[in-house]
């Protein structure tokens, strides 16, 4: 299997993984695992209701642009990064972009 494809493979896994969980304190919600492979984007969404405020959150999402796994959002713990290092993907192969590109030379990942 080509990088590519198992970075696609092991990005739904580990979302998978966190989609499996759900908080108990909220009352009608649904969390989503958003996967397009065309363009790449991977996320998990929570939507729905906690009353009497409207739920919609987005707990993670990851790209792959370049070759490289981007990290835009990471709202878990254990966090995603970690889990992605643990299935074998490089630090160089992730860019942490929610990070300015000016701190990201200093992070000990990839910059783009």
């Amino acid at each position: 299997m080509d990088k590519l494809n198992e970075y696609r493979a092991c990005i739904e896994e580990v979302l998978k993984w966190y989609g499996g969980f759900r908080p108990r304190e909220w009352e009608e919600y649904e969390r989503q695992l958003i996967f397009d492979r065309e363009r790449d984007h991977y996320e998990v969404v929570d939507v729905g209701w906690n009353y009497p405020k409207r739920i919609h959150n987005c707990l993670v999402h990851l790209d792959i642009k370049g070759g490289k796994i981007w990290v835009q959002q990471d709202l878990t713990d254990p966090g995603v990064v970690e889990r992605l290092m643990e299935r074998g993907v490089p630090k160089e192969d992730i860019v942490l972009a929610f990070h300015a590109p000016y701190k990201r030379p200093y992070t000990g990942f990839a910059v783009a």
